[in-house]
């Protein structure tokens, strides 16, 4: 079936301490979204609360929700189905005790779940203590059957990793998306705070190129005090953005302002752009086994 071009929506949000604060404006800006034409819709990491992972408490576990009992994929799956849409919802998994995943489950336009991805990559960082909380997925980079094409969604850190990027696209995915909680600390900014973003841009910006595929990065914004260092906190970003399969931005939301961000994929663009760029036919898989390893020693 011949795909037609349709409107990817990113909801980029401030995040609030209340969680169902958090999934009624998350509700309302999907609402928004589809009235203005989006039939895929991605909301930002962990949106139902501030980025608790600045720091570690074993407290904070119980914010974590059950793949098959949560409250937020319930409340977004009743959108979905209101609206029609597609909607990539991030959550904090529950798996089992002692067991918690940073995952999106993909939403289909009848309010079922399609697909779950788990996000592979944990960083830690200050003030990104991620791997105090999440176990690393073990779904494998997937992708999932829509009317609108394949899809896929990764997660924040994933971002760095081409690798991921890569088998998304191997497996099909013309759409990566990418949930994302991603900020300055107050005493960086000035020195490195552009350098950073631009760093983040370019490198999926390199995605959508090497692979001939449409990146979207969606992230939050505002700044969350550290609930340890009185000095510290995180400036998320905004940024979120739309590169096609050239790289190219075609649609950017700023750093401070919740945005519905608009954009529209057109598979053509990307068969024009995979014939003139053939990156994946040219690919020597033959000689690609030091990629399993950590490190080619000596």
């Amino acid at each position: 079936m011949k795909v037609q071009p349709f409107t990817i929506g990113l909801v980029q949000m401030r995040c609030a301490a209340d969680r169902a604060e958090n999934l009624d404006r998350a509700a309302h800006f999907v609402r928004e979204a589809a009235d203005r034409g989006a039939r895929v819709i991605c909301l930002p990491e962990l949106f139902q609360s501030p980025y608790f992972c600045q720091m570690e408490d074993t407290a904070l576990f119980d914010r974590a929700e059950p793949f098959d009992d949560s409250p937020s994929l319930r409340a977004m799956q009743a959108v979905a189905r209101e609206t029609r849409t597609y909607l990539f919802v991030p959550f904090f998994e529950r798996r089992a005790a002692g067991l918690y995943h940073n995952s999106v489950a993909l939403v289909d336009d009848r309010g079922d779940i399609r697909g779950l991805y788990r996000k592979m990559h944990i960083p830690d960082d200050p003030a990104y203590y991620e791997k105090f909380y999440f176990t690393p997925g073990d779904l494998g980079f997937v992708a999932f059957d829509t009317p609108y094409g394949r899809l896929a969604s990764l997660i924040c850190w994933d971002q760095w990793f081409p690798e991921g990027a890569r088998l998304a696209a191997l497996r099909g995915a013309t759409v990566l998306f990418y949930p994302t909680a991603i900020g300055w600390h107050p005493y960086e900014k000035e020195t490195h705070g552009a350098a950073q973003r631009d760093a983040w841009r370019t490198v999926q910006r390199g995605h959508a190129i090497a692979n001939g595929m449409y990146v979207a990065a969606v992230n939050r914004i505002g700044f969350e005090p550290s609930p340890t260092d009185e000095l510290g906190g995180l400036e998320f970003w905004g940024s979120s953005f739309v590169a096609d399969p050239q790289g190219v931005i075609v649609a950017e939301a700023p750093t401070d302002e919740e945005t519905i961000l608009l954009a529209e994929v057109n598979p053509s663009r990307l068969e024009d752009v995979r014939r003139n760029w053939p990156f994946l036919r040219d690919r020597r898989i033959e000689a690609y086994d030091g990629l399993t390893r950590r490190f080619l020693d000596s």
